[in-house]
């Protein structure tokens, strides 16, 4: 089955919801205000079925110009437009911005209905077909088929359909592989039901039972049901319109401009980089200007920063950053309208390029923001990696930042990964010039430690993280990648770096002081004065003495010498001969040492489960 759906545009009071309920017996006009002033008021909503399987979801729009921000939440989602202009009338100022809206959206095809037909002579009628004609010249109606109809006396309303129908079918659908978004347009409550929100599913699929997430609140919900045009369904498809029945959530915590999505995809927005285009015939627009922004369903307030110019004419495109108010819910590639802040009126539109920009220095220039409009999914994808630095992006935040579909998306990264023009850490993605980048760091930092610090086997993890300034989650399968480096345990250091003090002067007198104190060796602080060196040189002495198996660590204060270990183990094993367990008192004895050495021995013993400690005495494991 395809689903398409077209839209209607056009002046107040030209007929446009009139012909929809002539059309298919639906009346658009939902609200009791609409049918007391015979006016339509907020967006309507009808449908075709066609014998071939084809349905057409019809969104009326109201035509007043104080009402354009209505029309705009149900023009987000339109693959055709039917232009409605009354014979009686003409063209009128709604008409023209109507159309332009659609133009800047770049909807692709529609058609032209000359509505009140049967109000004006054949003569009449060809004078306003003409003028409608050179109307639409130079937008994507120009060759548009023009019928005139009449909803009173049904002229011409079975061709309409005809013609509908044979253009649904040549319309290209709406991407089923894309995540799923539905910008919601309608939020309302059923008795039975609770909480239903309606829209355009203008990409991606949703099926009962499904987990969602409507952003930019980050509510969580499930789908209770759906329906589209009244009738109860399992699953819904881009292009059709949808009432999904939430799960849990209260009417209240809602709004026109909430999308509906697949949670953990997608995330609100608030600075956009896009490219602008103005309308012929506008004042100039100044950087720094303030305008009414619209996106799907949501409208807001935007600061407009050009790019590498001071203003954009009428007719103008240009880059630019645009600053939101509230945020919104954005991938590259979707379009936008832009309405003058005083007074409101709609001066153009354009495509967003990067709804995650990074802080962009003037010096940078806007390279990737001409990759991302005019390169291939893989250079748009590669450009972004690259921007992305050191943080890197993965294969989920990809997804929720461009408009492609999904399977395109993952071929162009596994191709990429094959050109090794990205790297890929766990489940994260650098560029590999970012990765060159950092791989050079990381070696130029370990030989400045190397450098400065002779005697120390090397830098601690955490440390040289710090410096590189990398993320904790990848840190550590980063480190493993990076060829000319070795680690062990926390330390890293340059592979083929060696550090040895079996020539030292100074490791010697260490020694020397060690093997004469026996089990009273010097604390670290006491070496210190004694060698003239601070703590930090006796440290990574001691460390790297201890690496070498020159020397044991008893505590981070107390080393002894290799020979006194030695010594200390063939003591115990004699004692523990002759007796099964020991005090603290005849240990002590036992090294000829004072308590105050005697505790962080035994401590040391018993941490390496060379004695046990049971109360007040020990018991001897080694055998």
């Amino acid at each position: 089955m395809r689903h398409i759906i077209l839209g209607t545009a056009g002046h107040i009071d030209h007929g446009k919801s009139t012909l929809v309920k002539a059309l298919t017996g639906i009346d658009p006009d939902r609200l009791k205000e609409e049918k007391e002033r015979g006016i339509t008021i907020d967006l309507g909503f009808a449908y075709l079925n066609y014998p071939d399987g084809l349905t057409v979801g019809i969104v009326d729009v109201p035509g007043h110009e104080r009402l354009v921000r209505n029309m705009l939440a149900g023009a987000g989602g339109i693959d055709i437009v039917l232009l409605v202009i009354a014979a009686d009338e003409g063209i009128m100022p709604q008409s023209r911005e109507h159309l332009a809206i659609c133009d800047l959206l770049k909807i692709k095809s529609g058609l032209i209905a000359i509505t009140k037909a049967d109000l004006v002579e054949k003569d009449w009628l060809d004078l306003v077909t003409e003028e409608v004609r050179e109307f639409v010249k130079g937008t994507f109606l120009e060759g548009a088929e023009i019928i005139p109809v009449s909803a009173r006396s049904g002229y011409n309303l079975d061709l309409l359909k005809e013609r509908i129908h044979h253009l649904a079918l040549s319309v290209e659908t709406k991407p089923v592989a894309e995540i799923f978004r539905l910008p919601i347009d309608r939020v309302f409550t059923l008795k039975g039901f609770g909480t239903i929100v309606t829209g355009t599913l203008i990409s991606g699929s949703i099926t009962i039972d499904q987990d969602i997430e409507i952003l930019p609140s980050g509510l969580r919900s499930k789908v209770r049901g759906l329906h589209s045009h009244g009738k109860p369904i399992k699953t819904a498809y881009a292009g059709q319109r949808v009432a999904i029945n939430l799960q849990g959530v209260e009417k209240e915590s809602l709004k026109r401009g909430d999308v509906v999505v697949t949670p953990d995809i997608l995330g609100p927005v608030s600075i956009i980089d896009a490219r602008l285009e103005l309308l012929p015939n506008q004042t100039p627009l100044k950087t720094r200007s303030l305008v009414h922004f619209h996106l799907t369903t949501s409208e807001t307030i935007g600061r407009v920063i050009l790019y590498e110019r001071d203003e954009v004419k009428g007719g103008e495109s240009c880059y630019c950053q645009l600053r939101l108010d509230e945020p919104v819910i954005a991938l590259s590639g979707d379009r936008f309208i832009i309405r003058r802040f005083s007074p409101v009126i709609t001066i153009g539109g354009g495509t967003i390029l990067d709804p995650l920009p990074p802080r962009r220095r003037r010096s940078e220039g806007i390279d990737d923001l001409i990759t991302y409009e005019r390169g291939s999914l893989e250079e748009r994808l590669s450009t972004k990696i690259k921007k992305a630095g050191a943080k890197g992006l993965s294969l989920g935040s990809l997804k929720g930042w461009i408009r492609a579909e999904i399977p395109a998306i993952e071929k162009a990264i596994r191709d990429l990964i094959n050109k090794g023009e990205i790297i890929r850490i766990d489940d994260i993605f650098l560029h590999r010039d970012i990765y060159n980048s950092i791989c050079g760091d990381v070696k130029r930092v370990l030989q400045d430690f190397h450098r400065a610090n002779p005697l120390s086997p090397g830098m601690q993890k955490e440390e040289l993280r710090y410096q590189i300034k990398i993320s904790p989650g990848i840190w550590n399968s980063l480190l493993s990648k990076i060829k000319g480096i070795k680690i062990e345990k926390n330390i890293v250091m340059i592979e083929g770096v060696r550090v040895s003090s079996a020539d030292s002067e100074v490791s010697e007198k260490v020694l020397r002081i060690l093997d004469e104190s026996g089990f009273q060796p010097p604390s670290k602080e006491e070496l210190s004065a004694l060698l003239h060196l601070n703590q930090k040189e006796v440290s990574d002495l001691l460390k790297l003495m201890q690496k070498e198996g020159r020397i044991v660590r008893i505590t981070d204060t107390y080393y002894i010498s290799g020979h006194h270990h030695e010594r200390m183990l063939s003591l115990l094993k004699g004692f523990f001969s002759k007796k099964s367990e020991m005090t603290v008192a005849e240990f002590r004895d036992l090294l000829g040492t004072t308590r105050k050495y005697a505790i962080p021995f035994l401590e040391y013993l018993d941490s390496n489960k060379i004695t046990l400690r049971v109360g007040e005495v020990r018991k001897f494991l080694l055998r």
